[in-house]
């Protein structure tokens, strides 16, 4: 996987934005206007997303390319690394993962009617 590819699936998730917020070479992708993920154009090679913080730990522990991530709070947030041992399969489901731990925390009627 690479940058383009990831945000090409990024951006086809329902109800995912893409905004520039902390700078023109940052892209954060939001579900429900909260991040859940983000990349840098200066760095192409990985991407931070939200995550639950004992399957990050677990993450780690078993992948190299997935560590915490750096500007982030490493409870919640790991980088995950493109061309590393991550397999593709997995990225996608971390996004799916991290998607899902914004949800949970949003008002039930806010996700039910943009479900």
């Amino acid at each position: 996987m690479n940058i383009e590819e990831i945000r090409d699936y990024l951006l086809s998730q329902p109800n995912v934005t893409e905004d520039n917020a902390f700078g023109e070479d940052i892209l954060n992708y939001r579900i429900y206007n909260k991040i859940f993920a983000c990349m840098t154009l200066e760095t192409p090679d990985h991407i931070a997303m939200k995550c639950d913080p004992e399957r990050a730990l677990d993450l780690r522990d078993r992948y190299t390319g997935i560590v915490p991530a750096w500007h982030w709070n490493k409870k919640y947030w790991n980088d995950v690394y493109f061309e590393h041992d991550v397999p593709d399969e997995l990225i996608r489901e971390l996004v799916q993962h991290a998607m899902s731990e914004v949800k949970k925390k949003l008002p039930k009627k806010l996700t039910i009617v943009n479900s």
